[in-house]
């Protein structure tokens, strides 16, 4: 009898340890070390601060993980590499930040979980059928920009807005998707959109020359070639007070005026979040929708939007998440 009471408190003890690692209970969610792959298309303090979230938010849920970290530095060619180097890396989940690194990756493998992040428009870029139902091994998080939004708060602090550049490389899927919507916002708004395209990091700032005594402000789409260059374009406008609006808040803490958006690092951490839910409770990804960062921040820049001839109310410094002053 004490033999059988044995073995079924043993499979009682079994069964609890089972249930707390699928409940994620402390101390036990991180009993495995997963191993994560990470194809991260160019270093710049957004896609940056996507990684540091996700890394962040894995330490801070105590799960154990060992990373393998590739960054292409903004070279297609370099992202399709690492995507082999990756498969071969055999992870758990591979971590694709930005939209080109995103692409690579699935097209080297069908059958490893990939969560992207920093990506604009998934379905258009190819990455998922529906934002819903993605369909296969690929899913993540989107920093679609809150366009209309944007442009709302820009013409309230600069009513005379009518011409609107905008910078931004043809090549990149996410980049003709938000000039599309931007061009749609604007027209309902009454505001022209006069494009300055350059093809790589050297013709960024040639193309922000091009846009003055054109236009009455430039805005800055979550382009990566643009976002990670975009210095000259900050002296540019400096220059000739130009109004600089980023689609992102980051670039606003670098240097732009003004923005309501996305927090890269925030998003990092919802994504891991979606990481976690594959790795420790076995979600399958082709059925996890896409998912937005529904909490948005309105980051103002005092010093460069003075510099840039802009005046910021009292009234809408106090509603700012961040002030850079």
């Amino acid at each position: 009898m004490n033999r059988v009471l044995c073995r079924v408190s043993g499979a009682l003890v079994a069964l609890a340890a089972c249930s707390g690692l699928m409940l994620g209970t402390p101390g036990l969610a991180h009993a495995k070390t997963y191993t994560i792959s990470i194809n991260q298309f160019v270093e710049h303090p957004s896609l940056d601060a996507s990684l540091k979230g996700f890394q962040d938010q894995m330490k801070d849920d105590s799960i154990d993980v060992k990373y393998h970290l590739h960054n292409a530095q903004g070279n297609m060619a370099t992202t399709l590499q690492i995507a082999g180097i990756i498969v071969g890396e055999k992870p758990d989940v591979i971590l694709a930040i930005a939209t080109p690194s995103a692409q690579a990756t699935a097209q080297k493998t069908k059958d490893i979980p990939i969560l992207f992040t920093a990506t604009t428009d998934p379905v258009s870029a190819g990455l998922v059928k529906t934002m819903q139902l993605p369909g296969g091994n690929v899913s993540g998080t989107t920093d679609m920009s809150p366009t209309a939004k944007q442009i709302e708060l820009f013409t309230s602090v600069q009513p005379e807005l009518k011409r609107m550049g905008v910078i931004y490389n043809a090549g990149e899927a996410n980049s003709k998707v938000q000039v599309a919507l931007l061009k749609e916002v604007c027209k309902a708004n009454n505001i022209d959109v006069v494009e300055a395209v350059t093809p790589n990091s050297a013709g960024v700032y040639q193309a922000a020359k091009s846009l003055v005594g054109k236009v009455d402000a430039i805005f800055l789409p979550t382009d990566n070639t643009v976002i990670a260059n975009m210095e000259p374009v900050i002296k540019v406008c400096l220059e000739n007070k130009i109004p600089l609006y980023p689609a992102e808040t980051d670039s606003v803490k670098r240097g732009g005026a003004l923005t309501v958006g996305i927090d890269y690092y925030r998003l990092g951490r919802q994504t891991a979040k979606m990481a976690q839910q594959i790795m420790i409770h076995g979600a399958d990804v082709s059925k996890m929708p896409v998912e937005e960062l529904k909490d948005l921040q309105l980051v103002i820049n005092l010093k460069k939007s003075h510099g840039m001839g802009l005046k910021i109310s009292e009234e809408l410094m106090k509603k700012a998440d961040f002030l850079v002053k």
